[in-house]
């Protein structure tokens, strides 16, 4: 747990440092942070093994951290530097780090849900025990092409996590507008036999331990899962403010509130003074020289060398 909290604030600073910097109109990729989401990459890409392969969507900084993605790449991609993790070409949205293995992120919805499905077959074809795992969120499951990944790879039990990050939100329509009622997303996905769980998505061991069961499931021939992790992003759906910063009036003030009260850095934290697996101060002690570090590796990040003119058309 306390290996899953240290993740935990890897990610939140260098999103809260990130969004900080932003303003400052260096960094011109459009933007999605994934602030409040923490647990759900942290708690997946944690359960995870060595030659496990991780695909996610636009909001993609989260997974990419959590999956071990280097900070100061990510800032550089961001900046637009030569030393970004795609060469400063791809942007806010197009992340890799094979390395670690996060294959890469996407703009278009559904894109990668449809790719892990098939590295998933892969894996079955040469016979390994590794899986994919693929985050997006609740929006995904209005596109057809989601249906069309998960019925196949429900067919040939192929070893892969969809991991939903049902924020509620698809950027500022709520699932009231876009689905039927009384529409249970869960229900929707067993219905191509594929094991599915709700999971409170601000609860990283909770995550944690459903993406465990998962992965071993799926690694040993029993079929894909899917996970419908609850969570909320706190900033606006492309930017760095916070929705009522913003004079956005699509989500309540109280609802807003009611989802910051259940932060999961701070459910964490709690939980392991409750437990006494680390004091107040330790866990100050962790937040600081997280922040200290990802704020060195942002600034370094923007002093970072620019692409050369004359790669322009490589890797095209």
């Amino acid at each position: 747990m306390v290996d899953l909290h240290r993740a935990l604030l890897r990610v939140r600073m260098t999103e809260e440092t990130l969004a900080g910097r932003y303003p400052e109109q260096e960094m011109r990729t459009p933007t999605h942070f994934g602030t409040g989401q923490e647990a759900v990459s942290v708690g997946v890409c944690s359960a995870l093994g060595e030659g496990d392969m991780v695909y996610t969507h636009h909001r993609s900084h989260n997974a990419y951290i959590a999956r071990g993605g280097s900070v100061y790449e990510l800032a550089a991609e961001l900046y637009g530097r030569a030393d970004g993790c795609s060469l400063g070409r791809g942007g806010s949205v197009h992340l890799t780090a094979r390395d670690k293995g996060f294959m890469v992120s996407s703009a278009i919805l559904a894109e990668t849900v449809a790719t892990a499905v098939g590295t998933a077959l892969a894996f079955a074809m040469d016979g390994k025990s590794n899986v994919a795992a693929c985050f997006f969120g609740e929006g995904t499951l209005d596109e057809g092409a989601f249906y069309e990944a998960i019925n196949f790879a429900s067919i040939r039990k192929l070893p892969v996590v969809f991991a939903c990050e049902n924020n509620l939100y698809a950027t500022e329509s709520p699932l009231a507008v876009r689905q039927a009622e009384g529409s249970d997303l869960c229900e929707r996905v067993r219905a191509f036999k594929i094991t599915s769980e709700r999971v409170d998505g601000n609860d990283v061991v909770a995550v944690y331990d459903a993406a465990l069961r998962g992965r071993e499931q799926a690694r040993t021939g029993g079929g894909p899962v899917f996970l419908e992790c609850m969570t909320y992003r706190w900033r606006e759906h492309v930017g760095p403010m916070m929705d009522h910063d913003a004079g956005r009036s699509y989500r309540s003030k109280a609802e807003f509130d009611a989802w910051v009260a259940r932060d999961p850095v701070q459910r964490s934290a709690a939980r392991l003074v409750e437990q006494g697996l680390a004091t107040g101060v330790e866990i100050e002690g962790w937040a600081a020289q997280t922040k200290a570090e990802v704020e060195a590796s942002v600034e370094r990040a923007r002093h970072a060398p620019w692409p050369k003119a004359e790669t322009l058309f490589e890797n095209a």
